[in-house]
């Protein structure tokens, strides 16, 4: 079968999602070697991934993930592919925070730092929750106070098959994309952000076929992986089996555009340091950026009809103290519980 596959890479033609779902079976059974991979890996980021190829990777890294039973529960997930280079702040981390403060089920998935200085699980673990907790703790988190984290990790343990072709080539592959697809939960709605604006229809089409059913895919077109504020955003919207595309600018609820430097963050002290202040209610770029990302987790999240209802309830739950009261209370929680 490999050579068949190398074949059609070189000549730049598409896998199915059935080819792309037995080759990332073995991937991650261990049955290719490196270089294997590595080919594997170029031949797919040299002709561009589709939404097919996408799909069957994602199913596989899902099946092959330890499972966690939400019971079917409404819950969503705030990431991006990263890889913008921005080295913004931990946005999606604090929109994550006041989204559940408003009543959102958040199982929030993700990693310590890849590409920027300072990943989810970092900040998080900085804050002072323990993130590596066990499927079931993980749900009594949520159960508790509406989010828990998913060290991927600790969810994903046949990934080790392919860091070393990873780490050589040094460079973006198709693995960038499938972890924001492969949360343990399985989560129906999502706010996605992603480094290239021809990637916001391509991850819709792929979170449709995995069985999402709100989503807002999005790129700033400043280059955020977020919704950003510096000019507008590209957003693909899946609600429902249909996916809809348009540019969202922050003019229209009267936040006035900021500039990328207003957003850089740093290391894990730095980025929590952020995250708490936003949350105590300071103002400025960094709390505008939170309310824009907000509000697409509050619409996703079935708490707000629109972008401006969700920015006025992310600025009510702040002030309120809200979201401040979820984050003690979930380190308070997290830290009851054992890992395993």
């Amino acid at each position: 079968m490999l050579p068949e596959i190398l074949n059609k890479l070189v000549n730049r033609e598409d896998l199915t999602e059935l080819e792309m779902f037995k080759l990332m079976n073995q991937i991650m059974d261990g049955e290719l070697t490196p270089a294997q991979i590595g080919a594997i890996l170029m031949g797919l980021r040299m002709k561009g991934e589709t939404s097919a190829e996408i799909t069957g990777g994602a199913r596989v890294m899902r099946d092959k993930a330890v499972a966690i039973n939400t019971d079917d529960l409404y819950a969503i997930d705030t990431c991006g592919t990263g890889g913008d280079g921005a080295h913004t702040f931990n946005i999606s981390t604090a929109v994550a925070l006041i989204a559940a403060a408003a009543g959102v089920p958040v199982f929030k998935h993700g990693n310590r730092s890849v590409s920027s200085k300072c990943g989810s699980a970092d900040v998080l673990e900085e804050l002072g929750i323990r993130i590596d907790l066990c499927p079931d703790n993980v749900k009594e988190c949520v159960r508790n106070v509406n989010i828990g984290f998913l060290f991927a990790p600790r969810f994903h343990k046949t990934m080790g098959n392919v860091v070393q072709p990873r780490r050589e080539l040094g460079v973006r592959t198709i693995f960038n994309v499938l972890g924001p697809l492969t949360n343990p939960a399985r989560v129906k709605g999502q706010v996605l952000g992603v480094f290239s604006a021809d990637l916001t229809e391509t991850l819709a089409s792929a979170l449709n076929a995995l069985g999402c059913e709100r989503a807002l895919v999005v790129h700033g077109l400043d280059g955020l992986d977020e919704i950003t504020i510096t000019t507008q955003t590209k957003i693909t919207e899946l609600k429902d089996g249909k996916v809809e595309t348009y540019l969202l600018d922050p003019l229209q609820f009267g936040i006035e555009y900021g500039h990328k430097g207003e957003l850089v963050g740093g290391d894990a002290v730095e980025n929590s340091r952020i995250i708490t202040n936003i949350l105590n209610g300071e103002k400025g770029a960094k709390r505008d950026i939170v309310l824009l990302n907000a509000a697409a987790a509050l619409y996703v999240g079935k708490k707000a009809s629109d972008f401006k209802e969700g920015i006025e309830l992310a600025a009510e739950i702040i002030d309120s103290g809200a979201a401040f009261q979820t984050l003690n209370r979930w380190i308070e929680v997290s830290r009851e519980l054992r890992a395993s």
